[in-house]
């Protein structure tokens, strides 16, 4: 069983990729990391790195070019700004809609985008690291389990019964994720989840408030801010 994991290098997709070579064995995962147009490169460097520290192939996508009509914040080309306050905080300002920092059906994309690699790739499975905290009020309507199954059936059929998605997160929190994360050894003081591309995370928007509270659930503090 060969398996291509997206890979952003943050701390979902990277606990998602220890899973899978814990399962599958090192030599039949592939990790996917797909540029989307973002303002920095942080997520590619840190994903390169934690590929070469999991010795596993590392293949590299662009497709910023799908994304040039969109103005969502975290775009290089937008001039929206990150928005510096948890999903909640923003979600009660959003009358039902996605954050400002939802990239327009970007799983949906990169789902697609894998599965086509992933049978040129002899791959039998796809591995992402969805999960329910980024799902929970549709911020990322494209996280959510309903979201799943109907990629995964698509693409199931679509692959002629040759391809699937494993998405071993999706109802769980990012705590939860930790936790596995914690006790398989997961290398997370080379993750990268700011949505700013500064040497240190920024401490304030959406993602590093969910991070930082998924490390205090587990009694410990995230690697990257130090003692």
């Amino acid at each position: 069983m060969k398996v291509l994991v997206l890979f952003s290098g943050g701390v979902d997709s990277t606990t998602a990729l220890a899973l899978a070579i814990q399962e599958h064995g090192k030599d039949n995962v592939v990790a996917l990391s797909i540029s989307y147009g973002q303002k920095h490169t942080k997520e590619i460097e840190v994903a390169n790195k934690i590929a070469q520290f999991y010795q596993v192939e590392h293949l590299y996508l662009d497709l910023a070019k799908i994304f040039t009509y969109s103005n969502c914040s975290l775009l290089q080309h937008s001039d929206n700004e990150i928005p510096h306050e948890s999903y909640n905080e923003q979600l009660n300002k959003t009358d039902g809609n996605p954050v400002s920092t939802y990239v327009p059906f970007r799983n949906g994309l990169f789902l697609s985008s894998a599965a086509s690699i992933a049978l040129s790739k002899g791959c039998n499975i796809i591995y992402y690291g969805a999960h329910s905290d980024d799902a929970a009020g549709s911020a990322y309507p494209d996280c959510s389990k309903v979201f799943n199954n109907a990629m995964n059936q698509a693409i199931y059929e679509g692959s002629g019964h040759q391809l699937e998605i494993k998405a071993p997160f999706v109802e769980m929190t990012k705590a939860d994720i930790v936790k596995i994360g914690l006790s398989l050894g997961v290398p997370y003081q080379l993750t990268w989840s700011c949505y700013e591309g500064n040497d240190t995370p920024c401490g304030t928007c959406g993602t590093c408030i969910d991070r930082q509270n998924a490390f205090l659930k587990n009694g410990i503090k995230d690697p990257l801010l130090g003692e």
